[in-house]
């Protein structure tokens, strides 16, 4: 549930936004890509979120069904234009991003009254993200299906902090606190558990992401890795999987839909995270965000070279 719109990526890396001359176009947003990654992965997913009424809109609905994610609750907003999202790519650590979602983006329409409960309640996995937060009356309907689902399950919370949906950004905090309280998974780098905790030293993050509620803190923390730490005292940190990064952004979606897939797949801790490590390399290496998700032979694969460079072997290609 939350984020959907169209990335226009430049064809051309290395090049400012106003010297590139083309593009190409794909499904984006952060809610969208995470299902789209899982349902590569071999799962059934779907996603709740709203576009514009108007042709991109269109193509949204066609690039999900083709990505095997159900679009049922995606609805347009009549009036309202679908979110665009350029990006600049100056590789290996700079991705700025221009988001096109004023004075008010779609998917911030969704209202309390139109979620499928029932739904919601029986996924195996619900995920939200912190922007579903920043505006009504998203935010009501987050929150609303947050207390729906009643920690049943597995319940995501994506902290997603990205100050330019924010008319206060000192206001974040209250929600951030209230959704974390009906959440069973907190995920999010350095920057964003701040936000939603005030303190930034990973451990001292982990730490006050359970203290808030949930049962899994997991700890982006860019070249140094992840560290996931469960309340019931496992814990693991993982290293990052090195690649020639061609564009960082959606590697923490990939990240993401990996996540789910290990969750529910009912693995070790440290295998999942180093699963999900594996998904974002993979994404981080190419291009776009949604065309880019790995199967699970691409991540088996990725694992298998990094196994084989600790044990002295050439990696697999």
């Amino acid at each position: 549930m939350g984020r959907i719109g169209v990335d226009l990526y430049p064809l051309q890396t290395g090049v400012p936004l106003a010297e590139v001359e083309s593009f190409g176009k794909f499904l984006g947003g952060s809610a969208a890509n995470v299902a789209v990654a899982a349902a590569r992965l071999g799962r059934s997913s779907a996603v709740i979120t709203r576009t514009g009424d108007d042709p991109f809109g269109c193509y949204l609905h066609t690039e999900l069904r083709a990505f095997g994610v159900d679009d049922r609750y995606v609805t347009p907003v009549a009036g309202e234009q679908t979110p665009l999202t350029f990006c600049e790519i100056f590789p290996p650590d700079d991705f700025p991003l221009y988001f096109y979602r004023r004075p008010k983006a779609p998917d911030l329409y969704l209202t309390a009254a139109e979620l499928d409960l029932p739904a919601i309640r029986a996924a195996r996995v619900f995920w939200v993200t912190g922007t579903g937060l920043s505006e009504e009356p998203s935010r009501s309907a987050t929150l609303a299906a947050l207390r729906a689902r009643a920690r049943a399950g597995t319940t995501v919370f994506d902290l997603d902090w990205r100050p330019m949906f924010w008319q206060d950004p000192e206001t974040a905090r209250p929600y951030y606190t209230e959704a974390l309280r009906y959440a069973t998974v907190a995920v999010g780098n350095l920057d964003e558990c701040e936000i939603a905790t005030g303190v930034r030293e990973p451990r001292a993050c982990a730490e006050a992401l359970l203290a808030a509620g949930v049962e899994l803190a997991v700890v982006k923390q860019g070249p140094k890795g992840v560290l996931a730490v469960h309340r019931d005292g496992d814990e693991a940190e993982v290293p990052p999987v090195p690649v020639e990064v061609v564009n960082g952004l959606g590697a923490g979606d990939a990240f993401g839909g990996a996540l789910c897939h290990g969750l529910l797949s009912g693995w070790t801790l440290e295998k999942t995270m180093r699963y999900a490590n594996a998904a974002g390399a993979l994404v981080a290496s190419r291009l776009a965000c949604s065309t880019a998700m790995p199967t699970t032979a691409e991540v088996e694969n990725v694992l298998t070279g990094v196994q084989g460079l600790r044990n002295g072997d050439r990696p697999v290609r």
